[in-house]
């Protein structure tokens, strides 16, 4: 069976995961994910059978942001991908691979990750929290979670430590910057210098309109 029909399954998996009730882990987010995870590797030369799956597969298990589970969930995912994977019958020889990747996207887990395929697929689901996306996932994830979008005194962080449990707008500041900072790969560096533009630009408006 070649990749891309591989793929069709993974997204038929997916979508019957896929929260639509949280609009920042709908299955649009896994579609950007392997969209940006592919164009990723067309420039760093990755390995696409682990990479494919992995990014497919990276939030197989979803925790919510506010679950003291949250650390666990790439872990979990990683474990039940697999398990998903030997059912389908993948290869095998891309488990070890894919394990890795899986386990080592995410931010809460805090593993580093060591292979090339790992590094394209934390870039590409980091990639997608920031921009103009990740402005619009951290809002949804607001709204989610019910949480006040800023400081009505320092709704920018000026005179204050940031609190993103308290203030959307803080999260900004919190981790988004930050986030570029973490990325892994050239390619992935070059495209989140162009995303925290994007970020500052909303950030001016915002400020016009609020202050």
């Amino acid at each position: 069976m070649v990749l891309h029909d591989w793929e069709k399954i993974f997204e038929r998996k997916i979508s019957e995961i896929a929260l639509s009730e949280d609009p920042a882990h709908d299955l649009l987010h896994f579609k950007r994910v392997v969209s940006l995870a592919k164009k990723l590797s067309e420039k760093e030369k990755g390995v696409l059978e682990i990479i494919i799956p992995s990014a497919w597969l990276h939030d197989f298990v979803i925790i919510p942001k506010n679950s003291p589970l949250r650390s666990q969930a790439s872990k979990l995912s990683a474990e039940k991908a697999i398990e998903f994977l030997k059912l389908i019958n993948y290869p095998a020889q891309y488990f070890e691979g894919i394990i890795h990747a899986i386990h080592g996207h995410s931010f809460s887990a805090n593993i580093e990750v060591k292979t090339l395929e790992a590094k394209i697929v934390q870039d590409a689901d980091r990639l997608d929290g920031i921009g103009a996306i990740g402005v619009a996932r951290c809002f949804a994830t607001a709204g989610v979670l019910k949480r006040t979008f800023y400081n009505l005194n320092d709704p920018f962080c000026n005179s204050r430590e940031p609190d993103d449990l308290l203030y959307t707008l803080d999260h900004f500041f919190e981790k988004l910057f930050k986030t570029a900072e973490t990325l892994k790969t050239i390619s992935g560096r070059e495209e989140g210098i162009k995303r925290v533009q994007s970020m500052r630009t909303y950030l001016a408006f915002l400020k016009e309109e609020i202050e």
